[in-house]
């Protein structure tokens, strides 16, 4: 990958990278790795950090949580995936879902990768927010590089032992306590429900939705560490909760954000909307975002033949290679027609793209180019023929 190299004096990650053949980090993703949007105090992700961090401050004041918010987010594979129980072969082990830089190491795809070393070096009760990365689709609601907050507390023997409860019954009812009271002073009184769910990393495991807006909506992530873990982390005789969320979700439900590459935008009509203090303790008479004049979208479509048993194209790969050309101009890909050609025995796809700037209007020229850097990019990368 010779274009991040000769971006080495603009990104302090930058000797992390090599010409690994495992290494898929666009350029695109590189030029977000040291953004840190969660450590700016006057943005929406910035601000709702700081005010769950406020929270657990004041729920557990006499056994305080400690904040982490500046672990590296290059981390090793068997931290991302084998230190919270992530099988082998999973999919989202596969580079079409993950960032890898090379065999061994990775973006991390969620700050639960941090887990057990944090645990392993005395860590009890904690946060970490931190950015996090995934290959995956284009849309409103989905973005490579997203913003999680993970949350562990272990209990010793004498905590359940002084309420008459098992371990399990305590952390499970400390979790779902400590999170419904977090919900609430989000988003006020508003109607919750658990869901079963699954986490190789906890059992139970849990989701919390809201009712919110005629919905029900999933917040977090959640449940009781698995016991293997707190093994590894010669904690044997403790139990332990966990939970994750992502701030953009909840930021975009709390602020009335409409596209998630708002967050990232520069456009002082964003920026000057935000400020820190600005929350009310469950949302109660707070300032939404007001949206500004929305340009107009250009549609592009493109269609072509895969190649037979080729195993170059995934719509993730496209939806990376599109957002590589245009970055941050694209709003949308989405597949419109697929079908199969017996007689040639290939299968056609069409796929639409949607161009739109969340500040200023495009011209038929600068789309164009995009779209011919594209098509180009298509046949030379991901062996396709075009229509």
């Amino acid at each position: 990958m010779n274009h991040l190299l000769l971006r080495v004096f603009l990104n302090p990650y930058a000797d992390i990278f090599t010409d690994d053949p495992k290494n898929n980090v666009s350029e695109y993703i590189y030029e977000k790795l040291d953004k840190n949007l969660h450590l700016q105090t006057n943005h929406p992700l910035g601000i709702l950090k700081t005010v769950i961090e406020e929270y657990f401050s004041m729920r557990f004041k006499h056994k305080p949580f400690t904040f982490y918010d500046d672990l590296t987010p290059i981390v090793s594979t068997q931290a991302n995936f084998d230190s919270v129980l992530v099988p082998p072969g999973h999919v989202s082990r596969s580079s079409n879902d993950t960032y890898y830089v090379d065999d061994n190491t990775v973006l991390r795809c969620h700050t639960s990768a941090h887990q057990l070393e944090l645990l392993k070096s005395g860590a009890r009760r904690f946060l970490v927010t931190g950015d996090v990365y995934r290959r995956d689709s284009i849309d409103a609601t989905h973005f490579p590089v997203f913003h999680q907050m993970e949350g562990v507390c272990v209990f010793e023997p004498q905590d359940w032992e002084a309420r008459q409860l098992s371990s399990l019954e305590l952390a499970n009812s400390e979790l779902k306590i400590t999170l419904e009271g977090l919900v609430r002073h989000l988003f006020g009184e508003i109607q919750m429900r658990w869901v079963d769910a699954y986490f190789p990393f906890t059992e139970p495991s849990y989701e919390l939705e809201i009712f919110f807006n005629g919905e029900w909506l999933e917040v977090l992530g959640c449940g009781v560490m698995q016991k293997s873990i707190l093994d590894e982390a010669s904690l044997g005789n403790h139990r332990a909760w966990a939970f994750g969320l992502g701030l953009e979700r909840l930021a975009m439900i709390l602020f009335d954000i409409p596209d998630i590459r708002l967050f990232w935008s520069t456009d002082l009509r964003f920026s000057k909307q935000f400020k820190a203090g600005m929350f009310r303790a469950g949302g109660v008479g707070m300032q939404k975002f007001s949206s500004y004049s929305k340009f107009p979208p250009c549609y592009k479509d493109v269609s072509f033949w895969l190649a037979k048993d080729s195993t170059r194209f995934t719509e993730n790969t496209l939806c990376e290679l599109v957002r590589d050309v245009a970055g941050n101009l694209i709003e949308e890909v989405k597949l419109i027609d697929e079908f199969y050609n017996p007689k040639l025995d290939q299968t056609s796809n069409c796929f639409r793209f949607t161009y739109r700037s969340m500040e200023r209007s495009l011209t038929d020229d600068e789309v164009n180019q995009l779209q011919e850097q594209v098509r180009s990019r298509l046949v030379d990368e991901l062996d396709v023929t075009l229509r």
